[in-house]
């Protein structure tokens, strides 16, 4: 990446709002997987914990990488 402060702010805006994104997309999920539970979809559940177990990993990750470029 070029050692551009404008382009460093915009990419950690953009990673911004994909974190916001994915944040979003795990409450739903979230709410799926109480429902499935709720309602006897257990096996189907687990696979949406998986899931949201990884959107987690991924969302701590992302927010190390945002925190980088604007450190940076």
């Amino acid at each position: 990446m070029p050692d551009n402060p404008v382009t460093k702010i915009a990419t950690a805006d953009a990673l911004t709002l994909l974190l916001h994104n994915q944040h979003a997309i795990c409450a739903a999920i979230e709410e799926i997987t109480k429902w499935l539970s709720e309602n006897g979809v257990e096996s189907v559940a687990a696979n949406a914990r998986a899931a949201m177990e990884t959107l987690d990993t991924n969302a701590q990750a992302i927010t190390d990488a945002i925190m980088r470029l604007r450190q940076s």
